[in-house]
């Protein structure tokens, strides 16, 4: 299939997608586009209208990119809306136990423990940590020595790696960034990817290929991760010296407003799994892609540029930077980490005039809604300035959705807007970022919007600086 080509015209960068499909699709391009990239399921139809019923092999299907039936399902009414099968038969065997994907009580005693684990003054206390594990990582690349290219993608892998390491799990997680992304690289782009048979709902006693050949980096992350617990457990219970950090307070935490439990060594493990893949992995997406859209727009670098320098590397003196959030924002946008969420109806439901029946499944998609052209001014074009702070109040509340809404939005959200701000801060202090052409990265969706091909920055020490 075509891409649709980038292009930068007098209204601004428009980023490569693919191409819109105007026909519709069989069952076995279906199942193989699922498989493939399921970016590629969705045609122009999707991107012009708010609601489209249909039938798939999940069944009846309704994608709702209006923001009033996408508050119905995931806030008004959310409890009538819960996480798919589909999510769970991909994912289950990583995260079963993890707030991404369970449901009902269990969910809500593990949201209640965690709560306060990310509070705005917990936040802000791991912005030090954070500004460091950056600046660490802008100076090896030794700049000053000369014009580098680097593989943008394992950069921001790494970086985000570290920063988790060092904020969550006081650098606990043995410093092992390549192990890790080998083994996520690994899980996404074989064990995680939509099975035909997942699709069609088969038994889970058929063996799935994609599962069997992810199987190394499924043993690699619940090794080690079982490794950190215990480890972590003794210094709390026998030793008494464990740092102040996230693992700490998800082992030692307790249900204060239920009966006094605490979370199991599996659920622990499950949501340290869940932080990896809905932390670690879309925090360096979303700064891969921003910095891509910046080396397309010379006057967002400069502004970009300006507010770094007046930065005064204090937690405190990151909300003035309203440029910085404004292009993540954007590049979030346009390119959502989590482009799509499947919830299925409990019991008969009426989204906005369209009937929903026990079983159907609802599809949310921030790709569409996020893109759509009756939600958005030229919805395909790079323009952070939507998200200065005297544009951001026209945008719908449920029409841009990166962390998700309602109850189950992301707990970590202020967390990963810091850390991306910080990180993209301290990169625009130190460097010119530039785009090497002809490469032009295209976004593929394995469970996270990655690009296709390997993204490649040239990124020298700055000239103004010099």
């Amino acid at each position: 299939m075509n891409d649709m080509a980038s292009t930068t015209t007098s209204a601004g960068f428009r980023p490569k997608v693919p191409t819109r499909r105007s026909h519709k699709m069989g069952l076995v391009p279906f199942l193989w586009q699922s498989w493939r990239d399921p970016l590629q399921l969705w045609g122009q139809l999707h991107f012009q209208e708010l609601y489209v019923a249909g039938t798939s092999p999940l069944g009846r299907t309704l994608v709702v990119s209006d923001p009033v039936g996408v508050r119905r399902v995931l806030t008004d009414n959310a409890l009538n809306y819960e996480k798919g099968d589909l999510q769970r038969r991909v994912l289950g065997p990583m995260l079963a136990d993890g707030l991404l994907l369970t449901e009902g009580d269990q969910w809500r005693r593990a949201r209640r423990i965690m709560a306060p684990l990310f509070t705005p003054a917990y936040t802000a206390k791991t912005a030090e940590v954070m500004d460091a594990v950056c600046r660490r990582r802008v100076e090896s690349w030794k700049l000053e020595q000369g014009a580098r290219v680097l593989n943008i993608d394992h950069e921001m892998s790494g970086l985000t790696f570290d920063i988790l390491s060092a904020t969550l799990f006081s650098d606990d997680l043995d410093g092992d960034a390549a192990g890790f992304e080998k083994a996520l690289n690994q899980f996404l782009e074989v064990g995680a990817r939509i099975s035909p048979l997942d699709a069609l709902k088969a038994p889970d006693w058929i063996p799935r290929m994609g599962k069997l050949a992810s199987r190394g980096s499924a043993q690699f992350f619940q090794e080690r991760v079982s490794a950190l617990v215990a480890r972590r457990r003794k210094r709390i219970e026998v030793d008494g010296d464990a740092p102040d950090d996230l693992l700490t307070a998800l082992l030692s935490a307790r249900d204060e407003e239920g009966d006094g439990s605490g979370l199991s060594d599996h659920e622990v493990m499950s949501n340290i799994l869940t932080f990896i893949l809905a932390g670690h992995e879309t925090t360096a997406r979303t700064l891969g892609w921003t910095l891509h859209l910046v080396t397309r727009d010379a006057a967002v670098a400069q502004k970009l540029k300006e507010e770094a320098d007046a930065w005064d590397r204090s937690s405190g003196g990151i909300k003035p930077m309203v440029w910085h959030k404004a292009v993540i924002e954007e590049a979030m946008r346009l390119f959502p980490p989590a482009p799509a969420m499947i919830r299925q109806a409990v019991s008969d439901d009426v989204i906005e005039g369209h009937e929903v029946k026990a079983g159907d499944s609802i599809v949310i998609a921030p790709w569409l809604i996020q893109r759509h052209e009756k939600l958005w001014d030229e919805p395909d074009v790079f323009k952070p300035e939507r998200f200065l702070p005297e544009n951001r109040k026209s945008i719908d509340r449920y029409a841009w959705l990166p962390f998700s809404g309602g109850p189950r939005i992301c707990i970590g959200a202020a967390f990963a807007m810091q850390e991306a701000v910080i990180a993209l801060a301290e990169i625009m202090k130190a460097a010119d970022v530039e785009a090497i052409t002809p490469v032009e990265p295209r976004p593929i969706q394995q469970i996270t919007l990655r690009s296709r091909e390997t993204m490649r920055l040239r990124l020298r020490a700055r000239k103004d600086q010099s």
